[in-house]
């Protein structure tokens, strides 16, 4: 597995556009080398027969059924409107 080196991480800190002091970027360097070296020991797992998945459970979409109801009366639509204008909606201005 490959360590990380204090270039790496002056590297990633300019990517993330961090003003890390000398001390942190040191830190850095040895908690992320301790965290890809927890990562190496996956490769010791035997995976032979266990297929590759991007997501632990199942995903399915929760969507209710689709249902044509009546549509309401216009003029209670509009009784129930912030503000209407005759037979319209009415809306605060939002282009100058």
């Amino acid at each position: 597995m490959a360590s990380i080196s204090l270039e790496d991480v002056e590297y990633a800190a300019e990517l993330a556009r961090l003003d890390l002091q000398p001390a942190e970027k040191e830190a850095l360097v040895d908690q992320l080398g301790r965290i890809l070296q927890y990562i190496g020991k996956l490769n010791e797992l035997d995976t032979e027969g266990v297929e590759p998945t991007s997501h632990v459970l199942t995903i399915q979409n929760v969507f209710r059924k689709d249902r044509a109801d009546e549509p309401m009366d216009r003029d209670d639509a509009l009784r129930l409107a912030p503000d209407a204008s005759g037979a319209f909606f009415q809306a605060p201005k939002v282009i100058e």
